[in-house]
């Protein structure tokens, strides 16, 4: 006779393993929308798993609907064009998770890093294509070196994010910081910076016909133009190395 705390323990280790195996299913669902092909191989060692069980998540997601496309010899791919139903996410609001991402690997916590990246590859996933690659473009346009928790001092930073990703001219009231002088500028986004607590955005100035830092808590004024620039082809590691900038 089974007793009433070995039923409950029973009853816990399944609860716990339909959670698991839920868990792994969404995550295989993951894998599958973004990369072309997966083998039964690399899902086993991913999860740590044996490759019947995967044989197993395979079938229950077909049979949930998922249309699945396997290759003999060579693995699973998701059936062209079928994606979910995306994230309801606004490309500003994408953006401002890419840039908590950027502040958060600089964490001490490795266990804050690690959940927040499996966390962020996730809606990365669901992304509609042009906001995914947008994210990816500012993702390699933005460097934090200290992440100082500071009053706000710069309202533009989302707009100057979209400017950079969409190649907008962008034009700027900019005050000097010597003199306090107050100029116009149209300027072509490449790069956004946080340095000591502040952002500092790199962009070609017309004015200056050269790149030049500008400082978001020293914009009084920002307007994102329609007219765009052409792209410049180049890295931020290669702006760095064309420049005497840290």
């Amino acid at each position: 006779m089974i007793s009433r705390k070995n039923k409950g323990n029973q009853v816990n280790s399944m609860i716990d393993n339909d959670t698991s195996r839920l868990s792994r299913l969404t995550a295989i669902l993951t894998q599958l929308q973004t990369k072309r092909l997966l083998t039964s191989t690399f899902l086993a060692e991913k999860f740590g798993v044996s490759v019947r069980t995967i044989y197993r998540d395979i079938r229950a997601l077909e049979q949930s609907g998922v249309p699945i496309v396997t290759e003999e010899g060579k693995g699973y791919s998701l059936l062209e064009g079928y994606r979910l139903p995306p994230v309801s996410f606004t490309e500003s609001e994408a953006n401002a998770l890419i840039t908590a991402e950027k502040i958060i690997v600089k964490n001490r916590d490795a266990s804050l890093v690690k959940e927040y990246t499996t966390a962020i590859e996730k809606i990365k996933a669901v992304l509609r294509h042009t906001t995914r690659a947008n994210t990816e473009l500012l993702s390699n346009r933005m460097l934090v070196t200290h992440n100082y928790t500071e009053d706000a001092s710069s309202t533009y930073l989302a707009s100057l994010q979209l400017a950079l990703t969409n190649f907008n001219l962008t034009k700027i009231a900019y005050q000097k910081p010597d003199s306090g002088e107050i100029t116009t500028r149209v300027v072509e986004p490449f790069a956004l910076l946080s340095t000591q607590g502040n952002w500092l955005l790199v962009a070609w100035c017309r004015l200056r016909t050269g790149f030049r830092l500008f400082r978001l808590d020293r914009i009084t004024q920002l307007a994102v133009l329609s007219e765009k620039f052409e792209p410049h082809k180049m890295t931020l590691q290669e702006y760095f190395e064309r420049t005497s900038h840290p």
